[in-house]
């Protein structure tokens, strides 16, 4: 049996190499529990490690970065970065609920339609599935949009996905902070 899908760095051969060979003069039970411990490296090699989380202090930067580069590029209005940067399926979710392809948000820039004088984020959070990382982030806002004027704060979740080894954004939703209005009393 020659089976190469490998399993956290190595290959179930190899594993199976090394695994079987112990087995040999152990009981029916140990016997079980070791196949049952190579079906799970079986089955689930190809799965585990796309969702697990990682905690890599290498990507979180790295995807820092990526959102710093582009906060740059809307503060600058750079179109070559942000047509770099977004993904050809990518999704945006304006804070009135409108969707926006990648053309129509680097339309949007090409005309000036939007603009930003201030970017400031803060409270920002990376988290990374295999070849995806979440950002969530709170973004001070001085612009105007489609829409008008745009000043405010939002929270926002940005998504990148790396394809070929290069991350890009995929998807983006951010909505208004809304003050909380005190509870009326009955």
């Amino acid at each position: 049996m020659s089976l190469t899908k490998t399993a956290g760095g190595h290959s179930i051969q190899l594993a199976m190499r090394r695994f079987l060979p112990k087995l040999q003069g152990q009981s029916y039970c140990s016997l079980q529990a070791g196949t049952l411990l190579l079906l799970c490296l079986l089955f689930s090699s190809g799965h585990s490690s796309a969702l697990t989380h990682t905690h890599s202090p290498r990507l979180h930067r790295e995807i820092e970065h990526l959102e710093e580069q582009y906060r740059q590029a809307m503060l600058t209005g750079n179109i070559s970065t942000m047509d770099h940067m977004l993904a050809d399926d990518y999704v945006g979710i304006e804070p009135d609920g409108m969707i926006e392809s990648k053309n129509q948000t680097l339309a949007m820039w090409r005309n000036h339609i939007m603009r930003f004088q201030a970017l400031d984020l803060s409270d920002l959070h990376v988290r990374i599935y295999g070849d995806t990382a979440v950002v969530t982030s709170k973004a001070h806002v001085e612009g105007v949009g489609p829409r008008g004027s745009m000043d405010g704060e939002y929270r926002y979740t940005r998504v990148y996905h790396r394809k070929a080894g290069q991350w890009q954004i995929v998807s983006f939703e951010a909505n208004r902070i809304r003050p909380r209005r005190a509870a009326s009393r009955a």
